[in-house]
């Protein structure tokens, strides 16, 4: 099965792809991680997005789409694949049809962008360990502080409120129009996200019969 993965940032779909992983036991593409491959490898594509990199620009479309159409030439993708970050905009969905990927379905998380911003900026991670916790759904036992080694907890970057709805706004402009594009192709399957990530798992895995 060839599935992808669509959700705002903070939706779950990342932890969602991997338990799919798991259990369809098919490799999770993320366009970040087979990029770092590309470049590791020294493959023609990973050495043009190093060009790029170095001159502090973003991997042109081009250059992405050439790295995931290697990729899921692979072995491992001969079973399926899921696609987690990839594709990000229509004309990149438009190379994916191109380059005759064969997708089975997409699933969109969906999840309220007040609920997103709410999770996401909730978020505090210990600045020694990199313990994760949440200042209502994972606290502390005392309030700043890491359980285990004593040190000071943080709120990440990404985590601030005005860089998450810089994130959605982004993801609502370019990504969004996704769900249309798959729906008129019949492929759609939505998915409310749950306030647990087992009851998402759970209306996941019936959307998709498994």
């Amino acid at each position: 099965m060839n599935i992808i993965m669509l959700g705002a940032p903070g939706a779950g779909k990342g932890t969602q792809a991997a338990v799919l992983c798991e259990k369809l036991n098919i490799p999770t593409i993320s366009t970040g991680n087979i990029i770092r491959e590309a470049l590791k490898n020294g493959t023609e594509m990973g050495k043009k997005a190093k060009s790029f990199m170095d001159a502090g620009q973003l991997v042109p479309d081009e250059v992405v789409i050439g790295i995931v159409k290697d990729r899921l030439q692979e072995d491992d993708c001969k079973n399926g694949y899921i696609l987690d970050g990839f594709p990000r905009t229509i004309p990149q969905a438009e190379a994916l049809d191109a380059m005759g990927a064969d997708i089975d379905c997409v699933i969109d998380i969906e999840v309220q962008d007040e609920v997103i911003v709410n999770r996401l900026s909730g978020r505090r991670v210990c600045e020694n360990c990199g313990r994760p916790y949440h200042v209502v759904s994972l606290k502390p036992k005392v309030d700043g502080v890491c359980d285990d080694c004593k040190g000071a907890l943080v709120q990440r970057k990404d985590d601030q409120i005005e860089t998450i709805k810089n994130r959605l706004d982004i993801y609502h402009k370019e990504t969004e129009p996704l769900v249309k594009y798959y729906e008129a192709q019949g492929k759609l399957k939505v998915v409310v996200g749950k306030d647990t990530v087992d009851a998402t798992t759970a209306a996941v895995f019936d959307a998709i019969g498994v």
